[in-house]
């Protein structure tokens, strides 16, 4: 029998389903569970977001890359009246199994991931920057080696990195995200592992541009057929590891005019509708804002546009079900942390001489939004302290015994690499 419509038999009360993710799909169950929004969670590695009172159910199976997860999605949805529901995906596997089964899901549940057509173009770098290329955006240097032959382009550049084009199945060129090299003989070392990870075809080679999280930037907002309906501008002031950030760990919202008009350059043409967050990088050595990535899924420090008066995640939830939405932009002057992982870096910062003890204290004086805690929601944030701490822990030890620049798991799908 043909599945119909979810608009042919809409369940009530009608909820969301977060597919994946870690702290900032806690923060979208947050968003919504507060205003009574019934949600229900649902992963395959980090289980942060299902220690909160706002998850109404917390269900675990074996992820976005497994055959048969499209049947899985739709069998749940039939079960148990999720008909209707707003299905949001946690991070770049979800994102990727939603837009490119946008037709078939869409027949039971609302979608905010766009289709296959328009998602890739912020998903595979190599489209990313051909796309920034063409509406006049600047990008890294970035070359796309078929053979080691080619490595040689990179000579005078270094350090630089090696990232996968597109984040697809869980191995240690995709988990780590970037591999960094200082010399020729790490990058052709580095080269050949990716390669027999994920064929030649797959990698990336990029600059380094100088610079430590207050020099990144981000755009963040959500987009209604090619238009903004609620945006912010925000500056990753500290991130971990501090030269090389996975993660932000303190980020503040700012007025900078510069990465807004680019990010909206960079979206209009493709007519976006959904959540997003577009990565750039000031590079003092040219003066320009560059473009890193564009991430089509929740990140991590999404919880700070509900503090600056744009609660992405409920604005999304309104779209979604057909609810008018009333354009608005964020207070500059706010701020998020994980304040575990950003202790970390402000002690590195510090015994540098990098940050003055002033500023990092002045930090906590100020209203912040955290990662994990929550006065309303205590359980995820107890939690958070020891997953955090084991993870710098093994950060560390990889640094040691390995030269990849990460041995982060897939579970960390909140930020881009930070140059």
């Amino acid at each position: 029998m043909a599945r119909r419509s979810w608009t042919e038999n809409a369940e009530s009360p009608q909820g969301a389903v977060i597919l994946g993710g870690a702290h900032g799909s806690l923060a979208v169950a947050r968003s919504l569970g507060r205003r009574g929004i019934p949600v229900w969670f649902i992963a395959d590695n980090h289980p942060i977001a299902s220690y909160s009172r706002y998850i109404v159910r917390s269900l675990t199976w074996p992820g976005p890359d497994r055959e048969g997860a499209i049947d899985r999605l739709l069998d749940l949805a039939v079960r148990n009246g999720l008909r209707g529901w707003v299905l949001f995906a946690g991070g770049d596997a979800e994102v990727q199994l939603v837009s490119r089964a946008h037709a078939e899901l869409s027949t039971v549940f609302r979608l905010p991931t766009p289709p296959w057509e328009i998602t890739r173009s912020a998903l595979d770098k190599r489209l990313i920057h051909e796309h920034a290329a063409s509406v006049g955006l600047h990008s890294p240097w970035s070359l796309y080696p078929e053979e080691p032959g080619q490595l040689g382009a990179a000579a005078g550049r270094f350090p630089v990195i090696l990232k996968p084009t597109i984040r697809v199945g869980c191995n240690a060129f995709t988990a780590a995200k970037a591999w960094r090299a200082d010399n020729a003989a790490e990058l052709l070392c580095a080269y050949r592992r990716a390669v027999a990870l994920v064929g030649h075809k797959a990698i990336a080679l990029q600059e380094w541009i100088p610079g430590d999280g207050a020099a990144q930037f981000s755009y963040a907002a959500v987009w209604d057929r090619g238009a903004p309906c609620a945006s912010l501008v925000a500056r990753r002031t500290r991130q971990y590891p501090i030269d090389f950030g996975f993660t932000s760990t303190f980020v503040e919202t700012i007025e900078q005019s510069a990465v807004e008009e680019a990010a909206c350059r960079f979206l209009s043409p493709l007519r976006y509708s959904s959540m997003v967050e577009a990565e750039f990088k000031y590079d003092a050595r040219d003066g320009r804002y560059k473009l890193l990535d564009v991430n089509p899924r929740i990140w991590t420090w999404i919880a700070l546009g509900a503090a600056a008066g744009v609660d992405f995640p409920f604005i999304q939830w309104r779209l979604a079900m057909g609810q008018e939405v009333i354009p608005a932009r964020a207070e500059a002057g706010r701020a998020w942390m994980h304040a575990s992982r950003d202790m970390v870096a402000a002690i590195q910062l510090l015994a540098g001489r990098r940050l003055a003890p002033s500023k990092y204290f002045g930090s906590w004086l100020r209203p912040l939004t955290f990662a994990a805690a929550a006065a309303d929601d205590p359980l995820p944030g107890i939690v958070d302290i020891p997953v955090a701490l084991t993870r710098v822990l093994r950060r560390h030890l990889s640094a040691c015994f390995g030269r990849p620049v990460a041995a982060t798991p897939r579970i960390e799908t909140g930020d881009s690499v930070s140059h």
